[in-house]
């Protein structure tokens, strides 16, 4: 009994004093040369105690970074007044034949990051595709020398987990004269000797990884400090640096940071005067907005833009992302961002961005040290340390999301919807699936940053040839599916009407439970 009840204190104490677990180890070391002392039972019995309590200490520190699984794993206000039936089901990258969307793993180049602190989170939320940059001035640090121990680790890892890693060839490398900056805003190599150097390291990165990596992005954001035309004859070069040692690569160029369709304008020219567009599967952007609603204006202008050249080629979203708290000094930056408004700020934006047929990223993965400060950009926490020190709740709000809008279902553009909100205005897009033409409807209140609370209003929705046979309300930040009772809806033939339906500034879905996988309630 005396030893069950020191297991029963020490059980309690472990769980409930975090910061001393960090201590036990060298404490169960002393215990060693005390055992001498005791008798055979005696030393059994304290084996035993510390041997449950070592598996305590590993367990709990375990299980304070731990994914959580149960159905309020979002814990915020919100009352939806309907009856719930169920949580969405988490479905890992596995689980997911393919998709649109992808995840920033960036600066892992510059050692803002630790890809391996972060990595068993990956799979679990969903998404295949990882945005990675390569790193040139990392990987040779002395003329003619590459040391691709960094990038292997990741490629390998990634590439073992079913992933699959999209490598960005940038930045450029000071080791050589006019090799361009090695950060974000430098220039892009200019000289001989630096553009040289350019065509060696992309030949061989492309060469060391073409059996893993088959997608691939030039340089990013050159329009912080490069003239249009020079990045354009540079992404050609890239782009022919690549299908020279993989010529079915897919290569994404431009990476515009934000919608700046004049400056696109100059680089798109420079490809159709180059006869160059076939080197290219798609154009990427950066739209960052504190409303993530406000960009769409700029970016249709971008893709018009891109038509007056050529007339097949997408534009992707391909890095967007906002903070869980105030920052200083990079992308929405002065504005007081929480765990909650960031977590919907991503649905907005990359249910958006889906709905506008456009291919959809999420920056990023995790915190990053980022001079001079620690960026808060992350679905996972962290600090100088680097290491996960939680999952927040966008983490899960990404999870539901990337659960539902897998390669099943495709946007319906220009669907023909509307909606009656008291002072209010509200966004839809509509997406179906492709076997089935079962019908998915997202809707949100999009006029203001997203806020802290939770404001339902009750709205009326009415589609026109909505195919919903049995429709539910789906809540993404949680991930709660509710019944819709059939006096709240009703189908003419032609006309879906539905009455006071909740809705606020995060997406909720009115979709075809056929669509939906889910735990049930």
């Amino acid at each position: 009994m005396r030893l069950i009840s020191i297991f029963l204190v020490t059980f309690f104490a472990l769980k409930n004093l975090n910061p001393m677990l960090k201590n036990l180890n060298p404490m169960l070391k002393n215990f060693n040369p005390m055992l001498k002392n005791f008798n055979p039972m005696e030393k059994a019995m304290r084996l035993i105690l510390i041997s449950l309590l070592t598996f305590f200490v590993l367990t709990f520190s375990v299980q304070a970074q731990q994914i959580d699984t149960s159905a309020d794993r979002v814990n915020v206000d919100l009352q939806i007044p309907l009856k719930k039936i169920g949580t969405l089901k988490q479905r890992n990258s596995n689980e997911v034949s393919a998709s649109r969307w992808s995840l920033g793993c960036e600066v892992l180049d510059r050692d803002y990051t630790d890809y391996h602190s972060y990595k068993e989170y990956l799979v679990p939320l969903g998404i295949k595709k990882l945005r990675l940059q390569a790193g040139w001035a990392k990987t040779e640090k002395k003329q003619g020398e590459y040391d691709w121990a960094w990038l292997d680790s990741i490629v390998n890892d990634a590439h073992a987990r079913g992933l699959q890693p999209w490598l960005q060839t940038s930045y450029g490398n000071p080791i050589y004269s006019g090799g361009g900056g090695s950060n974000l805003g430098n220039k892009i190599p200019d000289s001989d000797e630096g553009l040289a150097a350019w065509d060696r390291w992309v030949e061989a990165m492309v060469s060391r990884y073409k059996d893993k990596v088959n997608e691939w992005e030039t340089w990013n954001e050159p329009n912080g400090g490069n003239k249009p035309e020079s990045v354009a004859y540079f992404n050609i070069r890239t782009a022919k640096s690549i299908r020279k040692i993989q010529p079915d690569a897919n290569i994404a160029g431009l990476n515009l940071a934000g919608t700046d369709f004049n400056y696109a304008d100059k680089f798109f020219k420079i490809l159709a005067d180059e006869k160059a567009f076939d080197l290219f599967n798609s154009f990427t952007y950066h739209p960052y907005s504190r409303n993530p609603d406000d960009t769409w204006d700029s970016t249709i202008a971008l893709e018009r833009t891109l038509r007056k050249y050529n007339a097949t080629i997408p534009l992707r979203q391909g890095e967007n992302g906002c903070p869980s708290s105030f920052n200083i000094t990079h992308a929405l930056q002065h504005h007081y961002w929480t765990e909650l408004s960031q977590a919907k700020w991503f649905l907005r934006r990359n249910i958006g961005d889906l709905g506008h047929n456009h291919d959809t990223q999420v920056f990023a993965i995790i915190d990053m040290c980022y001079p001079p400060e620690v960026t808060t950009y992350g679905l996972l926490r962290s600090d100088r340390s680097k290491k996960v020190l939680g999952v927040k709740k966008a983490y899960y709000a990404v999870q539901n999301a990337v659960s539902m809008f897998d390669d099943r279902v495709t946007p319906i553009l220009h669907a023909k919807i509307e909606t009656t909100a008291q002072h209010r205005r509200a966004v839809t897009y509509a997406f179906r699936d492709k076997n089935t033409e079962a019908r998915l409807i997202a809707i949100w209140f999009h006029l203001a940053i997203p806020s802290d609370t939770n404001e339902l209003k009750p709205t009326k929705i009415v589609i026109e040839q909505g195919k919903l046979k049995n429709p539910v309300y789906v809540d993404l930040l949680t991930g709660g599916v509710y019944e819709i009772p059939k006096e709240q809806w009703n189908d003419d033939g032609n006309q879906q009407i539905f009455n006071d339906i909740p809705v606020y500034d995060s997406p909720v879905l009115i979709v075809d439970q056929s669509l939906v996988i889910m735990n049930p309630q």
